[in-house]
This record gives C-alpha cells, sequence and structure tokens, in this order.
C-alpha cells in the first residue's frame, strides 16, 4: 500500500481526513439541496428568478471567507487546533437546526442566513485544515497528506451535489434535507474526538477582530519570504481559472455539448476523478518529499488542456432537446472534451498540492495558520473576480470555447511571470526533469542530509549536470559555488543567479571574485542554508576523482558546520561529461535514459573534515556504486 493511503489508518491523520471529508460533503450537500429546491420551486419561496437566486446563494456562502478568515486564522494559531475542529463541528449542528428551521417556517431568509453560516463553518475550519497537517505530519508525508486532502475535498464536493440534488427530488419535507445535514454534521463531531492535540503556537496572541487590518497583516506575514507569497498567488490563481472551468459545466453541458442534467454530472466527474489521480501522483513522482518542480509540469498540462478544449469544442450539437448520455458518449469529439477535462483535473492536482506543502513547511509556525488564512482570502478574491470576468466576456458576445482558449493563454502568461520572479521553480523543474525523465536515477543515503540547519555537501564532478540532478534529488534547496562562466550562459545564468548560487573563480583569473564566494557562503552557512561544493574544482577529464583543493579548510574554519560526503556515478561518458576539456558529443556515449546513482554518506563533523578524508569518503562511496 503507498505511504500516503497508510496515513488514513493513523490516529494523526485518518479522523481529521474523516473529518474534513465530512465537511465539505455537507457544505455542498446542503448548498446543492438548496439551490435545487429554489431552481424548481422558486415561485413557493420568492419572485426572484432561479438564476439570480442560484448567484445569490454562491454569493452569500463565499461571503464569511472575507469577513471572518482573518479572525479564523489567528484562533487556530492561538488556541489547540483539535479543539477547534471540534467547536466548528458543534456549530455545523447548530446550523443545521437553523436550516431546519427555515425550512418548517418556509423562510428564506432564515436558509439565506443558515447558508452563511455554513460559510462561515468553512472558513473557521480552513486554517485548521492546512495548518494541522505540519504538526502531526514528517516533511516526508506532507506531500502525501495534501495529496489526499484534495482528492478528498474535491471527491465530497462531487458526491456532496449529487446527494443534494438528489435528496432535494425525494424527501416529501424540504426540513429532512436539514436532518440529512445533521446527521452528517454529528458523524464528523464523533470522527473529530479522534484528532490528537495540535497545540496552539502562540497562546498568548491578542486576536484582532477587524478584518481589514488583520488581513493585511496576515498578507505582510506571507510576503515575509517571497516563494511563500508566490505559492499562494499561484493557488489563488488556480482556483480562479479551476473554477472559470467549472463554474460553466452546466452551460457547456447544454450549450456545447447539447447535454442535461447527467452531462453536467459526467462533467464534475471527470475533472474530479483527474484531480484526485494528479494529487494521488504527486507523492510518487516528488519522492516523498516537496518538489516544486512539479508547478511548471502541472501549469504546463493546465495550459496546453486547456487549448486543446478550445479546439476539441463541437459544433453544432446542441437541438432542441437534451441528448441522452449514450448518444453523447458515441461521439468522438465528446471523448476528447472529456479527456481535456479530466486532464485538466490532473495536472490542477500537480499544481495544487506541491503549493499547499511548500506553504505549510516554509511557513513561520507562530503565523502558519494566519498566512492560510490570508491564502484562503485571495483564493476567494481571486474566484469572485474571475466568475466577473468571465460573466462580462460571456455577456459581451463571447462563446465558452474561446472563453477557456483565453484562459489557457492568460494561465501560460502568468506561469511565465511567476517563474521569471522565482526562477526556483523552473530549476527544480528541469532538475526534475533530469532525474525522472531523462535519467533513472537511483538515490541512497538522502536522510543524511539534515532536514534543517547548515551543512556543506560535497560531491564529486563528473558533468555540467552534477549540480542540477543533485538539487533534483535533495529534499532542500541547496545554493552551489558555481564556475563563475556558467553565469553568463543566457539562460541557465538568469535561473543559477537567481537561485542563489554562488559564483566562484581561481585567485589568477579573479581574486576579488574569490574572496567575494567566500564572503558568500559564510553568509549563507550562517543563515542555515545547505551550500554545494565540487571540491575538485572542475570537471574531471578522465573519469578519475581528483585532488580536493582545500578551498573546504578555510570554509569550515569560519563556519564549523556538518560537511556530507556524496557521490554520483553513471555520467561520465554522458553527453554532460567532458574528456579533455571538450564536451562530448558522440552518439555512442552514454545517452538518455542511462541509470545514474547518487549515494550519500554519513556527515563528517567539522574538525574531521579535513580534504583528505572528505576525498577518502568520496572515493569510498564510488566504490560502493560499482
Amino acid at each position: 500500500m503507498s505511504s500516503q493511503f497508510r496515513l488514513l489508518r493513523t490516529r494523526r491523520f485518518g479522523p481529521f481526513f474523516v473529518t474534513q471529508f465530512l465537511g465539505a460533503f455537507n457544505d455542498n450537500l446542503f448548498k446543492n439541496a438548496l439551490v435545487v429546491l429554489l431552481t424548481f420551486q422558486a415561485t413557493q419561496w420568492t419572485a426572484l428568478n432561479p438564476e439570480i437566486l442560484g448567484s445569490l446563494a454562491s454569493g452569500i456562502f463565499i461571503l464569511p471567507f472575507f469577513l471572518f478568515s482573518a479572525t479564523a486564522g489567528q484562533l487556530a494559531d492561538k488556541y489547540d487546533k483539535a479543539m477547534l475542529a471540534r467547536f466548528v463541528k458543534m456549530l455545523e449542528m447548530l446550523i443545521m437546526g437553523v436550516a431546519a428551521a427555515g425550512f418548517l417556517l418556509h423562510s428564506l431568509p432564515v436558509l439565506l442566513g443558515g447558508l452563511f453560516l455554513l460559510g462561515l463553518h468553512s472558513t473557521l475550519f480552513g486554517p485548521v485544515k492546512y495548518a494541522i497537517m505540519p504538526q502531526h505530519l514528517h516533511a516526508d508525508e506532507l506531500v502525501g497528506g495534501n495529496a489526499l486532502i484534495e482528492a478528498g475535498t474535491f471527491v465530497a464536493i462531487l458526491v456532496g451535489m449529487l446527494a443534494g440534488g438528489l435528496l432535494a427530488g425525494v424527501v416529501d419535507h424540504p426540513a429532512w434535507i436539514a436532518g440529512g445535514g445533521f446527521a452528517v454534521a454529528l458523524a464528523g463531531y464523533l470522527t473529530s474526538r479522534g484528532i490528537p492535540a495540535a497545540p496552539a503556537p502562540v497562546p498568548e496572541l491578542r486576536v484582532n477582530l477587524n478584518p481589514l487590518t488583520e488581513t493585511w497583516r496576515n498578507i505582510a506575514f506571507a510576503r515575509r519570504d517571497r516563494t511563500v507569497f508566490l505559492s499562494i498567488l499561484g493557488i489563488s490563481w488556480f482556483w480562479l481559472y479551476g473554477g472559470l472551468f467549472v463554474a460553466q459545466f452546466p452551460a457547456y453541458a447544454r450549450v456545447v455539448l447539447g447535454g442535461g442534467e447527467s452531462a453536467v454530472t459526467l462533467l464534475l466527474a471527470t475533472f474530479t476523478v483527474g484531480i484526485g489521480v494528479g494529487s494521488m501522483l504527486c507523492e510518487r513522482m516528488s519522492g516523498h518529499h516537496v518538489e516544486i518542480g512539479l508547478v511548471p509540469f502541472g501549469s504546463i498540462g493546465l495550459t496546453l488542456f486547456g487549448l486543446d478544449l478550445y479546439f476539441a469544442s463541437p459544433l453544432g450539437l446542441a437541438g432542441t432537446t437534451p441528448h441522452q448520455l449514450l448518444a453523447l458518449l458515441s461521439i468522438p469529439d465528446v471523448w476528447r472534451v472529456l479527456i481535456d477535462f479530466t486532464m485538466l483535473g490532473a495536472f490542477g492536482g500537480f499544481f495544487t498540492v506541491p503549493l499547499y506543502a511548500l506553504i505549510q513547511l516554509r511557513s513561520a509556525p507562530d503565523h502558519r495558520a494566519r498566512i492560510i488564512a490570508g491564502n484562503n482570502i485571495l483564493n476567494a478574491l481571486f474566484m469572485v473576480v474571475g466568475a466577473l470576468g468571465a460573466a462580462s466576456l460571456l455577456g459581451a458576445g463571447m462563446s465558452m470555447p474561446v472563453l477557456f482558449g483565453l484562459a489557457a493563454l492568460l494561465n501560460a502568461c502568468v506561469a511565465i511571470y511567476i517563474y521569471g520572479l522565482v526562477p526556483e521553480f523552473l530549476l527544480r523543474f528541469i532538475a526534475w526533469l533530469l532525474v525522472k525523465a531523462v535519467y533513472r536515477l537511483r538515490s541512497e543515503g538522502l536522510a543524511h542530509i539534515p532536514a534543517e540547519g547548515a551543512a556543506v555537501l560535497v560531491a564529486n564532478h563528473v558533468s555540467f549536470a552534477d549540480a542540477v540532478i543533485i538539487m533534483g534529488a535533495s529534499p532542500r534547496p541547496i545554493r552551489f559555488v558555481m564556475d563563475h562562466r556558467i553565469f553568463k550562459t543566457p539562460l541557465l545564468g538568469f535561473i543559477f543567479r537567481h537561485c542563489g548560487a554562488i559564483p566562484i573563480a581561481s585567485a589568477k583569473e579573479d581574486p576579488a571574485m574569490l574572496e567575494a564566494a567566500f564572503r558568500d557562503v559564510s553568509k549563507a552557512l550562517a543563515n542555515g542554508d545547505l551550500v554545494g561544493l565540487f571540491p575538485e574544482g572542475g570537471i574531471t577529464r578522465d573519469g578519475e576523482l581528483q585532488t580536493f583543493r582545500p578551498g573546504i579548510s578555510r570554509i569550515l574554519a569560519a563556519n564549523p558546520v556538518p560537511v556530507v560526503p556524496m557521490a554520483l556515478g553513471g555520467l561520465w561518458g554522458s553527453y554532460f561529461s567532458r574528456i579533455d576539456g571538450v564536451a562530448m558529443k558522440s552518439p555512442f556515449r552514454r545517452g538518455l535514459f542511462s541509470a545514474v546513482v547518487l549515494r550519500v554518506g554519513a556527515p563528517f563533523a567539522t574538525e574531521a573534515a579535513t580534504p583528505a578524508a572528505l576525498q577518502a569518503a568520496v572515493a569510498a562511496l564510488r566504490g560502493k556504486l560499482r
């Protein structure tokens, strides 16, 4: 069984997963049942038309995210999150009581008030949902945990919508809808009692009830780490982009595909399955650590399949009566549309799961819940802006396929902008491609790389791809010391420079740059970063290990940190290695999909990490590769 599914059997994750699943299910059960009821029985409740009622219900549900997310984040930082989860579940049961009163009194304002409170319930649970995972899961479990949460949430949304629509159509009295919601809320409360304690990181925090000032403070916390803030913007953009597609499912199924309610359900199901599959694959594809290289991969797929949906959308299918589902499935163009929606969901999973895990991992524990609250506010804002923009364009006469194509092009522009600001994403993507697609990398001993704190990593140097491959295998970012000439390469120079690589030159070439490199290394280690070195001073010319230079001793004299030896095997003789200073170009050399091995040894204490000792350790690791 995959390690992520084993989490479901643990007390530190299983009860929490079921609790959040039931909460998402109940939100959509009640909301969709209410929308269906008001759509088909609108005249019994109000003079408003069903379209306005549907939009009104969606707006009322999302309003609490703007009003109370800032407060919810403070509460999750101030109080035990397990206790808050139980409180939210009790609130959910009371909300179902309000909903029952609305049905019994036949009062639309009371029902909409219940829907507003249900939005409040989701707002309060949001920061708890994502801030509790880093407290209960290990760093190598965060991707799997987030994958399960994302997949489970979308499945709960789909099943809740289906159950809500079914319940609204079969019950004799609508109050039974609230009764069903109460039963789900009670089950959620019972499972929440199994969530282990998650102590408050800032119990002395004074809660600021002003949503405007506190929202600005939460966003300011996120902006302290540029990567975290841009990850939040990336997630918010996905909710705009994905929400735009999902919101058009009913109209697209009717106007473009010529289907009925079953076609809408089919589109929702394919998108949900895609999200689930993509999310579940993240852990396997990332090697059990937060792999932000999957984010560019996800954005590429979101763009390509969004564009293909524009070209694949059939013409002339809509008629005077809806097509039966089996009749639609007999049309090849419809299958292409379904594949596009499935792949949009899958690549959405590749895009969002690493970003959520990255936010959890890099956010300061004392502010984590408030940063997630800021994320929720921006998510809601982007969704509203996306909905208004789509409504304006469609109202101006734009067709849905053109809207989807335009959104896909905008997605490409947003991706290019974000990766230009933070090239770390792009570099990790290149590294991920090298270790997962171009080569068959096998890593041993990665646990020897410290999970936190400063350390120096030393390795043999056999090819131009060494630094990128080690970066792709490492669970943490590494600042490599690299030959200054690499920085003159247009693309690689830009990427390495913005990822914190440190240029170095020999004393003969540029003594000032050499001294600056030592200062930058010292500063990086003082900040707790990992620094990577190739102590041989250049790529081997004959495949053998060269003498380690004494620069490592000077580094350790200024910053006494552990030193981790590592050895690369399988790259000598590849396109990226060299013989007598000339890069290999022969097609008979070791090429793509070759087996590459990275072996990491136990760390050396500072006083034992002499150049000779480190060279002997790397040589011993190389010997074990053969």
